[in-house]
């Protein structure tokens, strides 16, 4: 059970938690596509198939970076520019393609209001095994910052990108709330590192315990604070 009066800050997942992750993504690939069939058409012309079996080998070649999603998206464009005979430089502003148009995102309705009334009363942190930038998104000005698995090196539902958030919010993990769409990685994961959690479920009910927004976590909330 979630005791709702010691919760001092929340931390919140991102892609799928205040946003649909897939029509970015898919929008993002597009882009890249065509921008490689313009300034690599060598590269482009190696399709698909040649780009995820050169992904597929940067993760083999670099467990130790399977929780950074930048530098395996930049290392696999490199690879292709290089098996292609064309500019391994190009990576770079290939890679700016993909990420401008991934950041790119429609908000979920609930989400703009509830985030203003949950800032206001409590700080709020980003904690994402993604990449998504809150200053591209649009958001920024409602959170504290970010902790990301690049930055940590571990990607959850390790206990060490949660024990992160707890040390840049300077709060005990028991006062943090983290709030996450999926079970494994947020929620269970977040318990485990002795932080509360809450199932974000928009497709509900899968538990009575979900929520199916934010605006019902601002609702529990302000109702433990003693009302709006």
């Amino acid at each position: 059970m979630i005791d709702w009066a010691r919760v001092r800050a929340v931390t919140l997942d991102l892609d799928d938690t205040l946003w649909p992750v897939m029509p970015p993504l898919r929008r993002a690939e597009a882009a890249l596509w065509a921008w490689l069939a313009e300034h690599a058409p060598r590269t482009a012309a190696q399709g698909p198939d040649a780009m995820a079996a050169l992904r597929a080998a940067v993760h083999a070649d670099w467990p130790h970076r399977l929780h950074d999603l930048t530098a395996l998206r930049r290392e696999t464009l490199r690879r292709a520019l290089v098996s292609a005979g064309e500019d391994e430089a190009l990576a770079e502003p290939a890679f700016e393609v993909f990420f401008a148009e991934r950041n790119r995102v429609e908000l979920y309705e609930d989400v703009p209001p509830a985030l203003a009334r949950l800032s206001a009363r409590r700080p709020l942190l980003a904690v994402t095994n993604g990449n998504a930038d809150l200053a591209r998104v649009g958001i920024d000005r409602w959170f504290v910052g970010t902790v990301n698995a690049r930055e940590v090196g571990a990607a959850k539902p390790h206990r060490a990108i949660f024990e992160a958030a707890c040390r840049r919010l300077s709060l005990p993990p028991a006062a943090v709330l983290h709030v996450g769409d999926d079970v494994a990685l947020d929620v269970e994961g977040a318990r485990a590192a002795g932080l509360q959690a809450v199932w974000i479920d928009r497709a509900g009910p899968g538990s009575p315990t979900a929520l199916p927004d934010l605006l019902a976590l601002c609702d529990r909330l302000e109702a433990a604070d003693g009302g709006p």
